[in-house]
């Protein structure tokens, strides 16, 4: 049943920015922003936990997830560290994401030989 919920969590996030892009002049950069926004607005509403335990990695893993996981580490670091906890609680938190997201980008792009679209 949890693969069913990550399945149809990830797959309404991705049907929503699929028509954000069909039918808004929206940019792709834009959208994905947007999510990341969203991730921690809803965190910080206090929403998207619900979320996030329903849809398990169908939440956590698309944007929203980083936008979740970034405010998620700015409250447990502000609640410990106070106000500083604001400018480091964040990248802490997330930084397992954002390495792996450097690491596969720079193997991919040492792999794959760019050229023009035509």
């Amino acid at each position: 049943m949890q693969y069913l919920q990550a399945f149809l969590c990830g797959g309404v996030l991705c049907a929503v920015g699929q028509l954000l892009i069909d039918k808004t002049q929206l940019t792709p950069a834009r959208i994905l922003t947007g999510y990341v926004v969203a991730g921690v607005l809803l965190q910080a509403v206090g929403v998207y936990q619900a979320v996030a335990d329903w849809g398990g990695a169908g939440a956590t893993v698309p944007l929203t997830g980083f936008g979740y996981a970034l405010a998620k580490g700015v409250e447990k670091a502000v609640a410990q560290q106070g106000l500083l906890g604001a400018l480091t609680g964040g990248l802490t938190a997330a930084s397992g994401g954002i390495a792996a997201a450097v690491v596969f980008g720079v193997v991919m792009a040492a792999l794959c030989k760019p050229r023009n679209k035509r």
